[in-house]
């Protein structure tokens, strides 16, 4: 169970540092001195404004005051003329000091730590305001079983006054805490984001399939952990606050009833911790179970035209109810280890209602205390109790949050070790080097090994490669399918690297790569045009020329302007598609196209236009396809005949040999 505790604390900090404080060597520890620091220094900061208060309100309405607050500005006169004073001074000079050695880390972060602290003063002044309410309380109640009038009606004016100072206090206390919340998520998300998409990590982490879900985890897990972080920190907070301030009421009124309030709060800690253990890997489970069956119904959102095709209902239908049937057995003995902990939590909150007046009935029947005292004791106790039993009052939401954390960090983990390479005798990279034209040197091409694949056969598509692509000639691949035709286009785009040899090659910006199923952005037609450089300028006109280039010249008119954002996945026809990627090809003019079957789904006549005016550019191309057609367009031919296995043949050798 430490084990499980310290990784758990290990994976928050992970997680949740960063945004405070950088990650460096001991920053863990810094960063929680720093935030225990900053709440002495609340602490302190709250006692001096207390004290002014009391003293100035004490100068202004004299004996008033002293009956609303009786023996409060002796007791901070004590305190101050004593050797308490120095420790306060202490609690404001050592946090400023270390906030001070460690400006430079501190102050380009400087806007969480002033919402934090703003939050930390708002919740240190609610739980004060807490304590008022619990003496006003005893008082009110006091006077009115005593039947005392005049102290009734001044406290019943007392408490309007604490609501009244209370209400904007609470209300600002909330907004800060959202607005941390949501500027933590913001940062959090970015970062995620950035990751997620830097040096193709979402690729591989795709392609590997080691993370289940990253969209959900990216933007579901993350709100809910920068929500429940600030929510337990102003919890323990609170209970901090609370077992300081009430425990001493809760012993100077009954020591028999504080003795007994921490058996029973230390008890039942221990048997929610055990109950906890289970309920994490359940809600674990359930989290990627639930993002498991909403995946499936987008998958059937996104192929509702092939599913059609197909008339596949009843095998989707098949599908989506397994997934959603994974989903109702987790949830179904979650909630039954639910139920089994409420029937513990149940009984523990019923019990506290009785046990402060069953123990303190005899010493008031006796004469010893007041009605007030009664009540303020189980006020108090309540206060005590919750603290000492945050395990048990927030079991649910504590096993969700910690499962919440297990996978955000394992996503951060993956994201950060994507550069990480196994053994150089187990995982050989193809050596990747800029040059001004595309050269392949011995190249022999594996498919991709990662970790969890150390022990399985590799299979190997090419072997001892070398080509040389001379500028503006075309190079032609064909191969039978699964001879690796597609894998190869992967490794010189520096998707696949397992292997050996050399691969020169221009900077990937001034290549342009075009699948057989063209991407479709989430954008403008204007964006679809000018992807993946969607920040470069041309003007309508020339948009418009280069889509009647494509047989497309009725696209802005027939859908809405160039300004239109659309669904193009479902509205264009797949021909449409790879015409309208041949657009961007010929606006762009890169130095290398890469076509993987991009014509595809064309008739001869749009192929032979489209590669016809790409000839006419100064764009040097490899195409991958099955069609004779192509051939006329290229000037070499690359046969991949199987078994790792090659050759280089003209276009006329390799028209003699099919004939």
């Amino acid at each position: 169970m430490n084990k499980l505790d310290h990784k758990l604390l290990h994976d928050f900090l992970h997680i949740a540092q960063p945004y405070f404080y950088p990650v460096e060597r001991s920053s863990s520890k810094i960063f929680l001195g720093l935030l225990f620091l900053l709440l002495i220094f609340l602490f302190a900061t709250v006692f001096i404004i207390v004290s002014l208060v009391c003293i100035v309100s004490q100068t202004i309405f004299g004996e008033s005051f002293n009956s609303i607050a009786p023996g409060l500005v002796d007791t901070i006169k004590h305190i101050i003329n004593s050797h308490w004073i120095f420790v306060i001074i202490l609690t404001i000079v050592i946090p400023s000091s270390a906030f001070w050695y460690y400006r430079r880390r501190i102050i380009p972060r400087w806007q969480p730590w002033a919402l934090l602290t703003l939050l930390l003063f708002l919740s240190l002044s609610v739980s004060g305001l807490n304590v008022i309410i619990s003496y006003v309380g005893n008082f009110f109640t006091t006077a009115l079983a005593e039947k005392d009038q005049p102290t009734f009606w001044r406290f019943l004016f007392v408490y309007a006054g604490v609501f009244v100072v209370g209400t904007p206090i609470v209300v600002v206390y909330t907004y800060t805490r959202q607005k941390l919340g949501l500027y933590w998520r913001k940062w959090m998300t970015n970062k995620f984001i950035e990751n997620y998409l830097n040096n193709r990590s979402y690729y591989q982490i795709n392609s590997e399939r080691k993370i289940d879900n990253p969209d959900q985890r990216i933007a579901e897990d993350i709100k809910y952990f920068t929500n429940q972080s600030l929510s337990f920190l102003l919890t323990i907070l609170g209970s901090l606050i609370d077992v300081i301030s009430f425990t001493g009421i809760l012993w100077s009124i009954s020591v028999p009833l504080s003795i007994f309030l921490i058996f029973y709060a230390v008890t039942g800690t221990l048997i929610a911790v055990i109950f906890g253990k289970k309920l994490i890997s359940l809600n674990f489970n359930q989290l990627r179970r639930e993002a498991d069956f909403r995946y499936g119904l987008v998958h059937i959102r996104d192929n509702a035209e092939s599913i059609a095709f197909y008339q596949g209902e009843e095998q989707e239908l098949w599908q989506i109810k397994q997934r959603f049937t994974q989903v109702f057995q987790n949830f179904n003995l979650l909630i039954g280890w639910q139920r089994n902990v409420d029937y513990f939590t149940t009984s523990y909150r019923y019990a506290v209602i009785i046990l402060p007046s069953l123990i303190m009935a005899p010493i008031y029947f006796a004469g010893e205390i007041k009605y007030g005292d009664i009540t303020q004791a189980g006020f108090a106790f309540s206060q005590v109790l919750g603290a000492f039993s945050l395990v048990v009052s927030q079991i649910d939401n504590l096993t969700a949050f910690a499962a919440g954390i297990n996978r955000l960090s394992k996503f951060k983990d993956t994201l950060e070790d994507r550069q990480k390479k196994l053994p150089e005798i187990i995982n050989r990279e193809i050596d990747i080097t800029e040059n001004s034209r595309l050269v392949l040197e011995n190249i022999t091409l594996n498919t991709p090994l990662n970790y969890e694949a150390i022990n399985k056969n590799q299979k190997t598509l090419v072997k001892n490669l070398s080509v040389v692509l001379q500028p503006s000639k075309g190079l032609l691949i064909v191969g039978k399918s699964g001879v690796g035709k597609s894998s190869l286009l992967r490794a010189i785009a520096g998707l696949w690297k397992s292997g050996t040899g050399c691969l020169k090659r221009p900077n990937l910006e001034e290549m342009l790569f075009l699948p057989q199923r063209p991407y479709m952005i989430l954008g403008s037609l204007k964006q679809q045009l000018l992807y993946p450089k969607i920040n470069q300028y041309f003007d309508e006109y020339t948009l418009h020329k280069i889509l009647k280039i494509v047989n497309l010249g009725d696209l802005p008119d027939r859908l809405g302007g160039f300004d239109i954002e659309l669904e193009w996945e479902n509205v264009l026809s797949l021909g449409e598609q790879q015409r309208l990627a041949f657009a961007r090809l010929l606006l762009t003019q890169p130095s290398y196209a890469i076509l993987d079957e991009a014509t595809s789904a064309l008739d001869l006549q749009n192929e032979a236009e489209l590669y016809q005016k790409l000839q006419t550019t100064k764009t040097t191309f490899i195409s991958v396809g099955h069609r004779l057609s192509l051939l006329k367009y290229h000037h070499q031919v690359l046969e991949l005949t199987g078994n790792a296995n090659w050759q280089i043949l003209s276009v006329e050798n390799y028209q003699a040999k099919v004939r």
